[in-house]
């Protein structure tokens, strides 16, 4: 954790307090010339301090920008977002998570960026992803689990998601499979996994996230507001992205590590709750082929199964999901 990191833990430990420049040079380990340079830039960076002679220092603002001092600040957890690399403007936080990950990058490192350019989706859509409205995040995890479990990941994110949006708005969330969180029916967030291994073994998995949380409706393109929405729009109150963040890390390592401990079912239970898709009449398609039938649930592994018209059960991997009418 740098000085500045210290600076803002220190002042989120005591919140509306004024601490002096003594007690925060023994914080951090350094003079307290440092402390005021560094104070200084934090100003610069958007923070508002008040200033008093022997009173010290208290913080009055914090800027609405996702940075690593602040995310790190009031983080309670022991890997998963404790290495935060923030970025202003990228084309996407994949390609920038998975250069940190083949360089050593911790298991929990996670990319952020205010912005996205060419932020993209499963199979390639892209993902429209404004300045400072959404939250644009990968993870990287290095799980040690079989090949043919890594799919589990993308299911475990998004139950830890849908927790942390009920928890952080109290609006209903629903799961549609493989990837996707709505709200009605409208998309509000969407998750990309991929991943680097070996024949036998997983290098690291990065868990792409993007969630719509501060867009209001003029933000939203008109081609996309017949299907999707944000946690602002349908909360009716502006969202906190720090504090969705560590709470996201928070619910995520919490699932991640009795996932590790005890297997899938706990995950496969809490997603078939939060599920949009169970019981609803899909069309699947693959490159091989296409399937029509009834949702039934997931299987010990996680993946979907579909019966058919003629009560026939089809295992169904990775595809593309489209909802009939009669679902």
């Amino acid at each position: 954790m740098n000085i500045k990191q210290e600076i803002i833990k220190a002042f989120h430990e005591k919140p509306g307090e004024f601490i002096s420049g003594e007690e925060l040079s023994q914080t951090c380990g350094c003079s307290r010339t440092a402390i005021w340079k560094h104070i200084e830039e934090l100003r610069k960076d958007g923070y508002e301090f008040e200033a008093l002679r022997k009173s010290g220092y208290r913080l009055i603002a914090a800027p609405d920008r996702l940075s690593a001092e602040e995310i790190r600040a009031g983080l309670s957890t022991y890997r998963i977002g404790q290495q935060v690399l923030a970025y202003d403007t990228v084309l996407s936080t994949q390609p920038l998570a998975h250069e940190a990950a083949a360089k050593g990058a911790p298991e929990g490192t996670l990319v952020i960026a205010e912005q996205q350019t060419g932020g993209k989706g499963r199979l390639g859509r892209p993902w429209h992803s404004p300045r400072g409205t959404g939250i644009w995040m990968s993870l990287i995890i290095r799980p040690e689990i079989p090949l043919p479990k890594t799919p589990q990941m993308t299911l475990l994110t998004a139950v830890a998601l849908a927790k942390t949006m009920w928890e952080e708005t109290g609006v209903d969330i629903k799961i549609k499979w493989p990837n996707d969180l709505f709200i009605g029916d409208k998309k509000v967030s969407g998750v990309l996994t991929e991943l680097n291994a070996e024949s036998d073994r997983v290098n690291y998995l990065v868990i792409g996230m993007g969630i719509n949380a501060n867009l209001e409706q003029k933000d939203v393109p008109p081609e996309l507001s017949s299907i999707a929405t944000s946690l602002r729009i349908e909360s009716g109150k502006p969202i906190k992205r720090v504090a969705f963040i560590q709470r996201f890390c928070e619910n995520f390592e919490r699932e991640y590590d009795h996932y590790l401990r005890e297997g899938f079912e706990r995950v496969k239970s809490e997603w078939e709750q939060h599920s949009y898709t169970i019981g609803k009449w899909i069309t699947v398609s693959t490159i091989q082929y296409t399937l029509e039938g009834r949702a039934i649930g997931l299987d010990e592994e996680g993946v979907l199964i579909l019966e058919d018209a003629t009560g026939k059960r089809h295992k169904v991997y990775s595809a593309d999901v489209n909802y009939g009418a009669n679902s």
